[in-house]
């Protein structure tokens, strides 16, 4: 398996995709915060030059970065799932195959949020007037962010081994973190106990979590945990289940 991850990380940083999509999403939110710095500096009634505006338009995007993941997820998942028949004529388990593509793949998608966090931060200290408590309330946004993103992610990755067809992987993605509140609310809206049931939809999740960061209430909530690893492990178990007794020929 080990000499399987360092095929698959030679192959995936040699990935044009992989740069290009990264280097886009930096230049974005570098372009972002000089925008509201240059209209703060030259309208002093401008009402959006500010660190916590700024940080909030990511945190209002939790359905555009699992959708960016999707990029990062396919530069192992895409045409290259291809290669799996090869790669199982060498001796190379399905299981390994589906949990290798994943780890290598997650990791680089982390690594690249986390960048991209710093980034955030570093401008926004630099660029806007300094606001009490909006960096440490950013951190925990971000934070309970996390599970719900990492959760999409890993969803987008059994969709792809499944060679479920892209445009039902992104209905799929866009229901679940964007409507799936919505019609938990109406169809347990007059059940007693199962009523708030709806609150551990992610899309109630990632809208509660911007509007406690607006509201400056934000504190970490246990919550998006449970529905991120209770998503990822179906996910997974689905997943890898499926995968490993699917006829590659």
């Amino acid at each position: 398996m080990i000499n399987y991850i360092k095929s698959e990380n030679y192959r995936l940083l040699r990935k044009k995709s992989l740069y290009l999509t990264t280097a886009i999403c930096f230049i974005l939110i570098t372009a972002a915060a000089f925008v509201l710095y240059y209209f703060n500096e030259v309208d002093a009634h401008f009402p959006y030059g500010t660190s916590s505006f700024f940080y909030s338009n990511v945190l209002g995007m939790g359905v555009l970065i699992i959708i960016i993941s999707f990029v990062y997820n396919a530069t192992l998942t895409g045409k290259d799932i291809s290669l799996t028949k090869q790669a199982v004529s060498f001796g190379i388990s399905q299981s390994s195959i589906f949990w290798s593509k994943l780890m290598l793949t997650l990791c680089y998608f982390m690594f690249v949020c986390i960048v991209g966090i710093l980034l955030m931060i570093g401008l926004g200290e630099i660029l806007f007037a300094k606001e009490p408590e909006t960096t440490g309330n950013f951190l925990i946004a971000s934070f309970n962010m996390v599970p719900i993103v990492l959760s999409g992610f890993i969803l987008i990755h059994t969709l792809k081994m499944l060679k479920i067809s892209d445009i039902y992987n992104i209905i799929i993605i866009v229901f679940i973190y964007i409507f799936s509140g919505d019609l938990l609310y109406f169809v347990f809206r007059q059940i007693n106990g199962w009523n708030e049931f709806y609150l551990f939809a992610p899309s109630t999740q990632l809208n509660d979590n911007l509007m406690s960061f607006m509201n400056q209430s934000m504190q970490l909530d246990y919550r998006y945990w449970v529905t991120g690893i209770v998503i990822s492990v179906i996910a997974l178990f689905i997943g890898a289940a499926t995968f490993t007794k699917q006829d590659i020929g």
